[in-house]
């Protein structure tokens, strides 16, 4: 039976990947690079823009109609506010990637 790979890459694991493969920056430049790219991210799409990043994928934001929903404990009619999310649309190359067969 095969090893069961890490199912999650957190943060600092990206970091360290990173880190491991440029040879001139340090750990503590590498993350204030993926601090200020998460951050630039997360500023474009709460103003409305939309994040491009050719191959990779778009970050942007969809609104949500208000809309009746059901409270599941009691069975009484509630009504959920409108409201905008992020979204992630995955670019062709991402998704030919993950889609390979190993």
């Amino acid at each position: 039976m095969a090893k069961a790979t890490k199912a999650t890459l957190t943060k600092s694991d990206l970091i360290d990947a990173l880190h491991s493969k440029n040879g001139t920056l340090t750990k503590k430049a590498v993350a204030e690079v993926v601090d200020q790219m998460f951050s630039t991210i997360t500023e474009q799409v709460s103003k409305g823009s939309s994040v491009n990043i050719v191959g990779f994928g778009k970050f942007h934001a969809v609104k949500r109609a208000a809309r009746m929903g059901r409270n599941p404990a009691t069975g009484a009619t509630i009504k959920i506010a409108a409201t905008t999310t992020p979204r992630f649309s995955a670019g062709k190359a991402f998704k030919d990637a993950v889609g390979k067969k190993k």
